[in-house]
């Protein structure tokens, strides 16, 4: 399909109302810096999950360069008070959220002078911030780019273009793993090594614990090779796949250790506990720490998951249950924000399957 979009910063207008943004944290992100650029007040309200999802750091970076937010609690609602982001220099903490970063550069060309963004320590999933600099330059932005700040140099405006967006690469991981996993050949059309989306490194872990990766002329096909090895892996800039490593890891043929993610417990809801709780219910064995989780293979017991409002969650999960067997999902519609159509998807690989 094709969306046209018709922009321009004179367009920009506050809404008369709070807009709602569910659960979705990229949405309040990004929509927070970009309603600095638009004259009046703008407030961002979510559902109750997101009303515990933290905020500060942009909050904070947003403050240092003299915006006017109202944020009583860290997390949303939020307001901003916006029409200029002054030039100057910010920096934010790196090991929360790269949304953060990726957020206040995309609106950082339209800052009154050049606008610096420092990153304060190790900046988690770097490679979709270098996405977003790639992007930005293909606009007609200008963002140079180092080891730890990030330089945005001053633009009359982004131009127009056609431009193509690339396949999902955190939602190809379920089909990804459920070939690995289950014995299949899936391909997904269009996601190629040529990306600039870190979780397509799934791929390589997948190809580490024993699963066939091939480069298609299409795009890219994972297949399941009858046995999974365990692995000892850094997951720290793919950790939206976290899930889906975890979840068929009971599956393999030693234990999987899965490092350096502290940052998905502020996610949809803290998915290292919510990982750890799901997988204790099927029976499987878990050891855990603040940043990392060791799964060990063994039988599956029949249950009912608790998705805690998180899409990754349950689709991470009913990859295991159509692997394995004995696996309810009891929220298969939060699924929706981000793959409406993963349930179909599900049951085209298994067609005599009562789904």
């Amino acid at each position: 399909g094709e969306v046209t979009v018709i922009g321009g910063r004179s367009r920009l207008r506050a809404p008369s109302a709070p807009l709602f943004v569910g659960n979705s944290g990229t949405t309040v992100r990004f929509l927070s810096a970009l309603a600095v650029l638009v004259p009046g007040r703008t407030t961002l309200v979510g559902d109750e999950h997101m009303a515990k999802r933290p905020i500060a750091d942009l909050v904070a970076g947003l403050r240092q360069l003299g915006v006017e937010v109202e944020c009583a609690t860290g997390c949303p609602p939020l307001t901003i008070v916006g029409g200029r982001l002054p030039a100057g220099s910010v920096t934010m903490r790196g090991d929360r959220s790269s949304q953060y970063f990726s957020a206040l550069l995309l609106v950082a060309g339209l800052a009154e002078g050049e606008l610096t963004v420092r990153v304060e320590g190790d900046l988690v999933s770097r490679p979709y911030v270098d996405m977003t600099c790639r992007m930005i330059g293909e606009f007609g932005g200008a963002i140079d780019c180092d080891s730890g700040a990030f330089i945005a140099r001053g633009t009359v405006g982004y131009r127009a273009r056609r431009y193509r967006i690339e396949p999902d690469a955190s939602a190809a991981s379920y089909p990804f793993a459920l070939a690995a996993a289950g014995g299949h050949r899936l391909e997904v059309a269009g996601l190629a090594a040529e990306t600039l989306q870190g979780d397509f490194a799934f791929v390589d872990v997948l190809r580490a614990i024993g699963a066939r990766v091939e480069r298609t002329a299409l795009g890219t096909a994972v297949a399941g090779t009858g046995s999974l090895d365990g692995i000892d892996v850094d997951m720290h800039h793919i950790s939206d796949t976290v899930m889906s490593l975890a979840a068929i890891a009971p599956l393999c043929a030693a234990p999987v250790t899965i490092r350096n993610v502290a940052n998905i417990r502020i996610k949809e809801c803290d998915r290292l506990a919510a990982t750890m709780s799901e997988l204790g219910r099927l029976g499987v064995r878990v050891e855990s720490g603040e940043d990392w989780l060791r799964i060990h293979p063994g039988p599956l017991r029949p249950a009912e998951i608790d998705c805690h409002g998180d899409h990754r969650i349950a689709m991470s999960f009913a990859v295991l249950g159509a692997c394995a067997g004995g696996v309810i999902i009891s929220d298969p519609d939060c699924t929706a924000k981000t793959y409406p159509g993963f349930w179909n998807d599900l049951a085209a690989c298994y067609p005599d399957k009562p789904w």
